[in-house]
């Protein structure tokens, strides 16, 4: 029986789910996502993921509904360096928007219909006053009146209703210790509730899957100075979303206090918050404190993520089969590229200490990652490992790489150029091409 797309996908997505349970994320709505058709397939998603076993914060903005409003009031918006002046007048309208948006969301969180992905479910869903405000106060002479900044957040009660199971719902109003509401920038909410709670992740949602490049593909993945940098040229060029300049910027101070990572997707694209949590390569750019990949020495608890990699290779007769209690005695010979906690490359190092020399082997990259030239970067690792131990050469052996090994530097050599021990072992039945790479 053909295993089918969803079957195929439902056991890629295992690990996620299984990484995922129990993590806090912190997801902020921009107003532009909830006016766009794809808004209730994203609380439905938001939904599942608190299904999970996900502990979800939702914090919502309401930008170009703030200014519609206003305008319908004949108010005239009013700005200093990108930040709204809220005066009186401004506050009671945006405290009528923001709480209609409240009770909107709550509805859609409530929504259990059948037919429908929300068909059972029973979410608690929790405001309060978790955020203390401050005001701005004055900037070049400018008072920024009633609009207000983060001064405190209560952690423990936020911490005490995600472990009840509930959904915090949290807007850009705040009250003052004096008793005063104050505006505040959704994102400035949700970068401080990510950083008090040590959320593992915060994500927000833009016109498009996250940051392009020039040829307008999507960034994968950004370190927070790099993003810096593509930030003061979005803002320069002042052709970018201010939601997203706003996520962006957030993102960036996110990181650097603490929150590993911080996700853009497209609200948009129907199941771009899912296809980003849940699949090897998402679909937009993270902002991340160190990248999802990492190099590493191999331990015991890869052993079952090498034998995934090469057992299609060793079944093909790509490779000499290994037993895992070969494996696991061979383990410390490996290294292992790691992404997202899953094994996607790795490589081994043998010496032949008594013949000055060492054996790159068992060089194996999942199928899904070949295009980066991780092979490279592995093979560069073991000559490193190589020429610290004072080997004189390096050798291969294989059916299949030949022009590969050719185009690292190796060259073709006879069985009698084998260490001893490994001149022993050679099986002229598979006939293995022998290159060496000199290292001295």
């Amino acid at each position: 029986m053909r295993t089918t797309e969803l079957v195929d996908g439902f056991r890629h997505s295992a690990p996620y789910v299984n990484a995922h349970r129990g993590k806090t994320f912190v997801v902020m709505l921009g107003g532009e996502a909830m006016v766009q058709p794809q808004f209730r397939a994203i609380i439905n998603d938001v939904a599942l993921l608190h299904s999970l076993g996900i502990r979800i914060v939702l914090v919502y903005g309401a930008r170009p509904q703030i200014d519609a409003a206003l305008e319908l009031h004949g108010i005239a918006p009013a700005y200093h360096n990108g930040v709204r002046i809220t005066d009186e007048d401004t506050l009671k309208v945006i405290k009528q928007v923001a709480g209609a948006l409240q009770f909107d969301i709550t509805a859609r969180l409530s929504m259990s219909l059948s037919n429908t992905p929300m068909q059972g479910t029973q979410l608690n869903v929790v405001s309060g006053n978790f955020v203390i405000a401050q005001p701005l106060g004055v900037e070049d002479g400018v008072d920024f009146c009633l609009s207000g900044r983060v001064r405190r957040i209560d952690v423990n009660g936020l911490k005490h209703q995600l472990d009840s199971r509930g959904i915090v719902l949290m807007g850009p109003i705040a009250a003052s210790v004096t008793g005063e509401s104050f505006n505040l920038t959704a994102e400035e909410v949700a970068t401080q509730v990510a950083v008090k709670l040590k959320a593992d992740k915060m994500i927000g949602f833009s016109s498009q899957n996250g940051i392009l490049d020039r040829n307008g593909e999507v960034i994968a993945e950004l370190m927070p100075n790099d993003a810096q940098k593509i930030f003061a040229k979005m803002q320069e060029g002042g052709q970018a979303c201010v939601g997203t300049l706003a996520f962006l910027k957030a993102s960036i101070d996110a990181c650097r206090n603490g929150v590993p990572r911080c996700h853009l997707v497209s609200y948009l694209e129907d199941g771009a918050l899912l296809q980003e949590l849940f699949s090897r390569d998402g679909i937009g750019t993270q902002i991340v404190t160190e990248s999802a990949e990492r190099l590493r020495r191999a331990s015991i608890a890869d052993i079952g993520g090498i034998l995934n990699l090469i057992r299609p290779m060793e079944e093909q007769g790509i490779l000499v089969r290994r037993s895992r209690e070969q494996l696991e005695m061979e383990i410390e010979q490996f290294m292992v590229i790691e992404r997202d906690g899953l094994v996607i490359g790795c490589a081994a190092l043998y010496p032949f200490e008594e013949d000055n020399a060492g054996e790159f082997a068992c060089l194996v990259v999942h199928p899904d990652y070949r295009d980066a030239d991780r092979g490279s970067l592995l093979l560069k690792n073991i000559i490193g490992q190589a020429r610290v131990r004072g080997y004189a050469r390096l050798f291969a052996l294989t059916t299949r790489s030949i022009h590969w090994f050719l185009e690292h530097g190796f060259e073709l050599v006879e069985v009698e150029a084998l260490p001893t021990k490994k001149k022993q072992l050679y099986n002229y039945q598979r006939r293995s091409k022998i290159l060496a790479l000199d290292l001295q």
